[in-house]
């Protein structure tokens, strides 16, 4: 066996095939991001990070977890110290990061955003940070660019009821040529769980909504006003992230002595909670439908178990993990109360288990009713499994049991401008896949064919799915395939 070069053209391509599949069809479509997490005030003001630590290490909990678990010190994770400082440790942990998808994606993001081949380690360290440094600060390293220079077509943010989207609002304005897109994540409105930060929440709510809201129909009003101003702004996609779909029997009258409760201060207990949260949950998919947005469920993380931890620094600061709830029957539950009232719109559904791939990929199937392909999705491999393994086994259950071809591809989820390679190494293995059988004689050496699906994977399914006429406009002219 030929021993091949760390990293070089044909990365996770292992045959002819995948290589002609990646580098013909694949490599050159453009990037739909449907969600991510970046911060539209950093587009909007189309900032230049000062150095790489700032650019690589502000808000990414994939290394803080690595660097902790390598023995690093808080202080240079979220503390004080200063950037090369951070980045130094960060670079000592690289080389403990082997077969950790941190080493590929490291590494990738290096080659990719700034030409550096060279492998990060202590002795490049220095060298690394000033070459990448000194380019982040020119203006055509702005976030912006950044994000043209991934070939970006389109961009959909993670944005709470209660912002006023004065940046997307701002950017449409400017005429920014890559939209940036808000997502409906009313989370917050809810989780009802802890009463002084709920009623906090809806007091911040009350104010973007200009309303009162002392009785669950004021929240309701409230809410809807808000789904309509984001649709005003360009909105089209809802997102959940919760631990799982609750849906549970409820009457109008306890969801409005819950929420009474709640509002007052007090506590409400768990069968309260989960009525409660089934009402929402079912409310909200039916104004979802009503526009005829898309809806995504990100379930089964176990958020927050670090209680020290998150009294010290927060939420979305590396404490979480994959949980182990029962996602079956609550979510054909809920998805069979929409649809039998012809209420359930194009939805996307995210596991965070890998013991739920077959669950959410056979589930998706019981509500693809043929009015559109895919309406039902089995969405990306997700947070700690996208990496190599979680994507190939999210794309063989798929397979399986539905219809990959049909397939709306990656996402990165990410706080960062520089993840965008996650989308590449996604097509890497996906072309990997189809060619290793095309070559063992499982598949048709159809190369035409088996092209077209892997750019409907890559970009086109997303773009007829969404149905985003905004990149009608100018994506044509970067179809470079």
């Amino acid at each position: 066996m030929i021993k091949k070069k760390f990293l070089d053209e044909h990365f996770l391509l292992n045959t002819a095939t995948a290589q002609r599949l990646y580098h013909d069809f694949a490599k050159e479509m453009p990037v739909i991001d449907y969600h991510c997490h970046l911060p539209p005030a950093q587009i909007a003001g189309d900032i230049n990070f000062e150095n790489i630590t700032q650019a690589w290490l502000y808000g990414d909990h994939y290394k803080w977890r690595a660097m902790r678990t390598n023995g690093v010190h808080e202080s240079y994770c979220t503390g004080d110290k200063k950037d090369w400082e951070k980045f130094e440790k960060w670079a000592a942990t690289v080389p403990y990061t082997l077969r950790n998808p941190l080493y590929h994606w490291t590494h990738l993001e290096l080659q990719r955003y700034f030409d550096i081949g060279e492998v990060l380690n202590p002795s490049s360290a220095r060298r690394i940070y000033n070459t990448a440094s000194e380019k982040l600060q020119d203006p055509s390293y702005s976030v912006r660019n950044l994000l043209r220079k991934m070939n970006v077509a389109l961009v959909c943010t993670t944005d709470d009821p209660a912002d006023n989207l004065e940046y997307h609002i701002q950017m449409k304005q400017e005429g920014f040529e890559i939209p940036i897109l808000p997502a409906f994540r009313p989370d917050a409105a809810m989780n009802a769980d802890n009463p002084v930060v709920y009623n906090n929440y809806l007091d911040r709510l009350e104010q973007a909504a200009n309303v009162s809201i002392s009785s669950y129909g004021d929240l309701l009003k409230a809410l809807k006003s808000r789904h309509d101003f984001f649709a005003q702004h360009g909105c089209s996609v809802s997102d959940h992230g919760i631990e799982e779909i609750y849906a549970e029997e409820f009457t109008a009258a306890e969801i409005e002595q819950a929420f009474s409760k709640v509002r007052s201060g007090k506590q409400l207990d768990l069968t309260e909670l989960r009525k409660f949260k089934s009402a929402m949950l079912l409310q909200l998919a039916e104004w979802d439908w009503e526009r005829g947005w898309v809806q995504q469920y990100h379930l089964g993380a176990l958020r927050n178990n670090n209680s020290r931890m998150m009294k010290l620094l927060g939420p979305d600061t590396g404490w979480d993990s994959i949980g182990d709830f029962s996602q079956a029957r609550a979510l054909a539950k809920f998805l069979d109360k929409l649809d039998k009232q012809d209420k359930l719109t194009k939805t996307i559904i995210y596991n965070l288990n890998p013991a739920d791939n077959e669950v959410l990929a056979t589930m998706a199937g019981n509500f693809n009713d043929g009015s559109i392909a895919g309406k039902v999705q089995f969405g990306a491999a997700w947070w700690f499994l996208d990496q190599k393994d979680g994507m190939l086994r999210q794309m063989d259950a798929l397979s399986n049991m539905s219809l990959l071809s049909r397939f709306v591809g990656m996402l990165t989820d990410s706080r960062s401008f520089l993840s965008f390679p996650r989308h590449e190494y996604f097509r890497r293995l996906l072309c990997d896949l189809f060619g290793a059988e095309i070559e063992k004689g499982e598949m048709p050496d159809d190369i035409e064919w088996v092209g077209k699906v892997i750019q409907d994977i890559s970009f086109h399914n997303a773009r007829q799915y969404f149905n985003w006429q905004y990149l009608e406009k100018g994506v044509e002219a970067r179809l470079r395939v």
